[in-house]
């Protein structure tokens, strides 16, 4: 049976791992690194670690973003979704987190910080974040179920946006009826009338750049 081709990731890993002591800690997180597809837990773990402590400066990094693109060769977001979802383990499930068993993988990274995003972040209710969960932990969906799932009660809470129309609809009458009162204030100098008049041409465009022209058409002549 052929063995499977490293990617040019792995083979940049085991290049610097020649160079280094294989009882540093170093070299242990490029080994589990190596791992990542089947021990996601370990490297979040180790990440964590090498973030709180800053070994990456001690290592030649500057930050721990360059360390993980150029050394793990993990992208800044994937590195931050792993160490949120191992911390969220740690706080939210820790006895699921006790039972890893390489053999039976725990729940893509990914899915777990979705969880913690339900519970921290994006304020699901009790029922919704249970629901979430078994279909995580206990059903095992994939993560594409679970991100359109995550998704679609995340909607449910986003507020509606505002129209941007109101506002300047409101702001056109103001401008109106202070031009019409300013008519009888003979003692408001001329410039500052034309100020108002020029305001009120200003929001008319406005009000037409934002609707269809039929309907800017009607509001404005109402």
């Amino acid at each position: 049976m052929s063995e499977v081709p490293q990617t040019s990731g792995e083979r940049h890993i085991e290049k610097i791992m020649e160079q280094l002591d294989p009882q540093s800690e170093r070299y242990q997180v490029l080994d589990t690194a190596k791992r990542f597809k089947s021990s996601w837990v370990e490297l979040g773990d180790k990440l964590l670690q090498v973030s709180s402590r800053g070994h990456f400066r001690e290592w030649g990094y500057q930050s721990f973003e360059d360390y993980c693109v150029h050394e793990i060769r993990i992208k800044k977001g994937t590195a931050e979704k792993l160490t949120l979802a191992y911390r969220y383990m740690e706080k939210q499930e820790p006895e699921l987190l006790a039972q890893h068993n390489p053999l039976k993988p725990l729940p893509d990274f990914r899915s777990v910080d979705l969880l913690r995003q339900a519970r921290e972040e994006k304020g699901f209710s009790e029922d919704e974040y249970a629901q979430l969960r078994k279909s995580v932990v206990e059903e095992e969906r994939s993560h594409p179920t679970v991100l359109k799932r995550f998704k679609e009660v995340a909607a449910a809470h986003q507020p509606e946006e505002p129209d941007p129309i109101m506002p300047v609809k409101a702001s056109l009458s103001a401008a109106r009826r202070l031009d019409t009162s300013l008519q009888g204030v003979p003692q408001v100098p001329a410039e500052l009338r034309d100020n108002v008049v020029n305001l009120i041409l200003h929001l008319e465009e406005v009000l037409q750049a934002l609707v269809p022209p039929a309907a800017s058409g009607t509001d404005a002549a109402s």
